[in-house]
Parts: C-alpha cells; sequence; structure tokens
C-alpha cells in the first residue's frame, strides 16, 4: 500500500520521470516500467497512480501548461506597458525549464501525437490559443486589432519554428538569441504600424488552467 500523504510527492515524480523519460527517447513509446525505473518506483504504484500510460502522458502535458501558466500571471503581473507585456509573453516561451533539451523534445513528441490523440490535440489547442490571445494583450494597443493579430500570428509561429530547430541539435540557439529574433520581429512589424493613442496597462487571461 502507498504511504498515506506520499501520493503527491509520488505523482509529482512519476510526472517529472515521464517528462524526462519521453525527452530522452523524443517519442511516446516509452513504456510504464521505464518511467517508473525513472521515477524510483514500482510499475504496479505508478499504475495505482494513474491507471495508464496515456493518463499519466495527459498530466505530463498539463504539468507543463501549468507551469507556463504561473510563469505568465508572474510575469505579466510585473508588465507595466503593453510593449512589455509582449516581451514578458515572449521570455516565458523561453524559460530555461521549458526550452531544456529534454522537454523541448517531449514538445515535440506531443505534437506528434496530437494527430492521434483527440485529448492531446484539445490541449495543444489550448496552449496556442493561450499564447495567442497573450500576445494580443501587449499588441492590440499599440496597433489595433487587424495588425496585432497578424503579428501574433507571426510571432507564435516563430515561437514554435523554434523549438523545432532546437529539436534538431544541429544549429541551436541560446534562449538569448531565441528571444531575440522573436523580438526583432514585433519590433519591425510595430513599426509599420502607426502608435495608438492612450497607451496604458492592460491584463490578459495569462495561459488558462488546462
Amino acid at each position: 500500500m502507498p504511504k498515506v500523504g506520499m501520493e503527491p510527492v509520488r505523482r509529482k515524480a512519476l510526472v517529472d520521470a515521464a517528462l524526462k523519460t519521453i525527452g530522452h527517447h523524443g517519442s511516446l513509446t516509452v513504456t510504464m516500467s521505464e518511467i517508473a525505473r525513472e521515477a524510483g518506483v514500482s510499475p504496479a504504484l505508478a499504475h495505482h497512480y494513474f491507471g495508464s500510460k496515456d493518463r499519466l502522458l495527459i498530466e505530463t502535458i498539463r504539468s507543463l501548461l501549468r507551469q507556463l501558466r504561473a510563469d505568465a500571471v508572474e510575469a505579466l503581473g510585473r508588465a507595466q506597458t503593453p510593449r512589455e507585456r509582449i516581451t514578458a509573453v515572449i521570455r516565458i516561451s523561453f524559460n530555461a525549464d521549458q526550452f531544456a533539451p529534454e522537454v523541448v523534445a517531449a514538445w515535440l513528441a506531443f505534437y506528434s501525437e496530437a494527430q492521434r490523440s483527440e485529448e492531446v490535440r484539445r490541449l495543444l489547442a489550448l496552449y496556442a490559443r493561450r499564447l495567442h490571445s497573450n500576445l494580443l494583450s501587449g499588441l492590440k494597443p499599440l496597433c489595433g486589432s487587424p495588425g496585432a493579430s497578424r503579428i501574433a500570428d507571426g510571432a507564435a509561429a516563430m515561437i514554435d519554428g523554434l523549438y523545432i530547430r532546437q529539436s534538431l541539435k544541429a544549429a541551436p540557439l541560446s534562449i538569448d538569441a531565441s528571444v531575440a529574433l522573436v523580438e526583432d520581429y514585433v519590433t519591425g512589424q510595430l513599426a509599420s504600424h502607426p502608435p495608438l493613442e492612450g497607451e496604458g496597462r492592460t491584463k490578459g487571461p495569462g495561459w488558462g488552467e488546462p
């Protein structure tokens, strides 16, 4: 029997182990036994807490999204202007924890799985909507709705593309270099739009709870 009070600790250990194992393999073909071994628990205990590997994988994605949300709430809470909000969202996307090689590999594995799993697809679509919404919260006060939506689409595509490039490992970019590329794109796009009056502090939704 699992020790009373250990469930949250063991569940987190299994989620962390799943992320590490998936990242190491570069795919979701890992087994529950491999994940359990990485977490230092028995496969039976892993099944006790999650029921199946699929449920553990879904919880792993949710944990990544919850971390993004927590980072967003903290960083956006410090932003004083719309432009600072944009920078905060970009930097959140390249936080060291999210841009670590094994996490990048895991994200790509999850995107591949989304072609087969409706639940994975739904969670990743939620991430995409929240990223777009957070970018819009800074862009709309600066250039209005039509231009803001297009710039947000471009910035989000660049962020996703930089994750793919990072996974290739042949020409990886540092976090600062990745942030700078997206910032340069946004700055260039904003320069082609006349500034709007009344730039002030706005509040966006953050990355919502999955």
